[in-house]
């Protein structure tokens, strides 16, 4: 459980790492680039970072991870891939037209439909303290962001899509815990999954390919290669731990977040905003300081 926490915190940081190199894209000069396109250019580094390391693996020795050995497991790993596009795309569409924090909220909604979908995939039990820790870690988490949706606008069609990426990411996480469970080698499975992305955006780009200057081109770099530390992080966590056990530890990403619209931006959190930081930090604290087996 320690490795995976562990884990999930650098997925973390390097998703938080991401979306300030995304929206550094956006503010360095040059026409505002299409979601689709950011997510070409943020699978494409990641397909190169896991391609080396898969490479890299076979002359380590490592034989702890293998292929897909039958169909079931190369359905899941579809299925990964899948649902991960499809969260990309979403997050990003809605992240271009309701406010971030709203866009946040709805995605952080993932680690609620990992433990269900686990539950219902996996029959994997979730005791009444680690379904309080991730409802209390949620809460902290709309303290930070604090939505603003007004009568209706929670049911409006960017914020439903919104929420659609929220359940997409759960999706593509409990499918993660999967394989990895079945000993499916990490770094295939990013691959694989880069490279579905990258294929599925083709088309979009091709029909559509806005240039980009240096600036945008290397913040976009930036982007792919903290998506890549997400990725790997997060296929490391659900293959040391269960879902229910780590998946509060998710929102911690919301903290590092904070931290670089501070140190990069200069965006300064309210006295809500340090409540919810207490509240992730608290129930990741009684999640972990007290592991208790149903």
């Amino acid at each position: 459980m320690a490795r995976g926490v562990v884990c999930i915190l650098l997925s973390a940081f390097g998703f938080a790492l991401m979306s300030m190199f995304v929206r550094l894209a956006d503010g360095c000069g040059g026409i505002p680039l299409p979601a689709v396109q950011k997510a070409f250019f943020r699978n494409l580094v990641a397909v190169l970072i896991a391609g080396w390391a898969f490479i890299r693996r076979p002359a380590q020795g490592d034989a702890k991870g293998r292929l897909p050995a039958n169909g079931r497991e190369w359905v899941d790993l579809i299925l990964r891939a899948a649902f991960g596009t499809c969260g990309i795309f979403a997050n990003f569409y809605a992240l271009s037209h309701i406010p971030v924090g709203d866009a946040m909220a709805l995605n952080k909604t993932a680690p609620f439909f990992t433990l269900l979908l686990s539950w219902f995939l996996m029959k994997e039990r979730m005791t009444a303290r680690q379904a309080f820790c991730v409802l209390g870690a949620f809460c902290g988490a709309l303290m930070v962001v604090k939505p603003g949706f007004g009568i209706g606008g929670a049911f409006s069609v960017p914020a439903l899509i919104g929420l659609f990426s929220g359940f997409c990411a759960g999706a593509a996480y409990a499918f993660l815990h999967k394989l990895g469970r079945a000993g499916v080698d990490g770094a295939f499975i990013i691959m694989f999954f880069s490279v579905f992305s990258c294929v599925a955006c083709l088309p979009f780009i091709t029909a559509d390919f806005v240039p980009m200057t240096r600036m945008q081109l290397l913040s976009l770099m930036g982007a792919g290669g903290g998506a890549a530390l997400g990725q790997f992080g997060i296929t490391w966590a659900y293959r040391f731990a269960e879902p229910r056990q780590i998946a509060v530890y998710d929102y911690s990403g919301i903290i590092f977040a904070a931290a670089l619209g501070f140190a990069v931006f200069g965006q300064v959190p309210d006295a809500l905003g340090f409540c919810g930081f207490l509240s992730i930090i608290a129930m990741g604290l009684l999640l972990h300081l007290h592991p208790r087996r149903p």
